[in-house]
């Protein structure tokens, strides 16, 4: 889908259901950012609040392409911020931090993912906000929460940090290797902004609901490294039904294995789902053999019986047909798809799930994630690209707050915007 394209008919059949909501964020990196753009692709109007000069630090990220100015567009910029529009304000400025409070009563959602602290010592908290909008319903994004309960409140984090610390690199880990860090790409980012957009939801509803809170917000508090506990879960659980990972899980066969070109993966939790995989692999003798009786054994004697009949099986077969076989005869399989595989899948293509961004610099296009929320009675898209560097500033200040161009241009002169 290239930018500005409607995605599908299918879903342009009306509004998008967070049309009218306003968000300000004073964001950067990955996680409150992809929030913001997962609720402006369902209808928020997002204004991102960037510091002059350099702008947020996701810009700064490699890979990179240029801006029509020449400036870096790192790689977490690009996937991120889609439908925004870029206001530059310099919020270690007084007047810059009143500026913010001035905006922050236009807004139904205002936003930051500092440190925890952070948003506080600049003077835009949440008790800040509040007392200019208390309506407001104020997102906080930190690698640990912005109370005081938790030990490790002061700690800055990215994703790699919390999952390591949710047990999962461990859970996961084979023996004789060390933990892999960032299996997943950015679990602790996007499963925190997840959570986030689910808050926010939640306590504009509750805001909007008549009672005796009518029309008041509420702090939604997200620390990453809780949101990725729920996202693990299994760690947890096990551990507290005696399994501390996942060689002992024994809950079956759950493997890649090699076919005559890459590798395939399948699971096998059921008596029946084995049945048909020795059925298909042509190995019927598995039926009979005691060792093999039960998920335990399956476990045991995966390297030395399983994986050789079914790689055997699979050696005359691409990946993508070996898991076709598989999936016709029933059973959960697909190919483990490179990332050239994955941009040129027909599914993919079918649900709109790759954005093509122009580059400026005459490139080939950035493929950006789609919309993975698809409704029946809301339009998809169109999306437009990531703001560069402060390009709304004028704009924004100048409608929302009334700037003229002389004061516009005297907060440029001090830094301010």
């Amino acid at each position: 889908m290239k930018l500005g394209d409607i995605a599908n008919e299918a879903y342009a059949g009306g509004p998008r259901p967070l049309e009218g909501i306003r968000v300000l964020a004073a964001e950067q990196m990955a996680a409150l950012p992809f929030a913001t753009q997962l609720m402006a692709r369902l209808g928020a109007e997002v204004v991102k609040v960037e510091r002059p000069g350099a702008g947020e630090t996701g810009r700064q990220s490699q890979p990179a392409i240029s801006d029509p100015e020449g400036r870096a567009v790192g790689a977490t910029f690009l996937r991120n911020n889609l439908n925004k529009r870029s206001v530059t304000l310099n919020l270690k400025d007084p007047r810059g931090v009143e500026i913010f409070l001035q905006l922050a009563p236009l807004f139904d959602v205002v936003c930051e993912n500092f440190k925890a602290g952070g948003a506080d010592a600049l003077g835009i908290g949440y008790e800040a906000v509040r007392a200019v909008h208390p309506g407001a319903v104020y997102l906080s994004v930190s690698g640990f929460g912005s109370g005081p309960e938790s030990p490790y409140r002061d700690r800055a984090a990215y994703a790699s940090i919390v999952e390591a610390m949710s047990g999962i690199y461990e859970y996961k880990r084979k023996p004789d290797h060390p933990p892999a860090a960032n299996p997943v790409g950015a679990l602790g980012d996007i499963s925190a902004a997840l959570f986030g957009v689910v808050g926010v939801l939640a306590a504009l509803r509750q805001r909007d609901q008549p009672g005796s809170g009518f029309g008041l917000g509420q702090h939604v508090d997200v620390a990453m490294f809780d949101a990725t506990i729920a996202m693990t879960d299994i760690v947890t659980n096990f551990y507290s039904m005696g399994i501390a990972d996942e060689a002992a899980a024994d809950v079956g066969i759950v493997e890649t294995f090699a076919a005559g070109r890459g590798h395939f993966v399948m699971q096998v939790v059921r008596r029946h789902h084995f049945e048909r995989l020795a059925e298909v692999t042509g190995n019927p003798q598995w039926l009979h053999d005691s060792r093999l009786a039960s998920h335990a054994g399956w476990v045991a004697h995966l390297e030395d019986v399983l994986r050789p009949g079914i790689e055997g099986w699979a050696a005359s077969r691409t990946s993508t047909e070996a898991a076709a076989d598989l999936t016709a005869a029933g059973l959960a399989a697909g190919p483990s798809m490179t990332s050239a595989e994955v941009c040129a899948d027909p599914h993919v293509a079918a649900r709109n799930m790759i954005v093509e961004m122009p580059r400026p610099d005459g490139g080939d296009p950035v493929f950006i994630p789609g919309n993975p929320i698809k409704m029946s009675r809301a339009a998809e898209g169109p999306e437009t690209r990531v703001p560069w560097l402060g390009e709304h500033t004028d704009t924004v200040l100048a409608a929302e707050l009334g700037l003229g161009p002389d004061e516009l241009e005297g907060l440029r002169a001090t830094g301010v915007i």
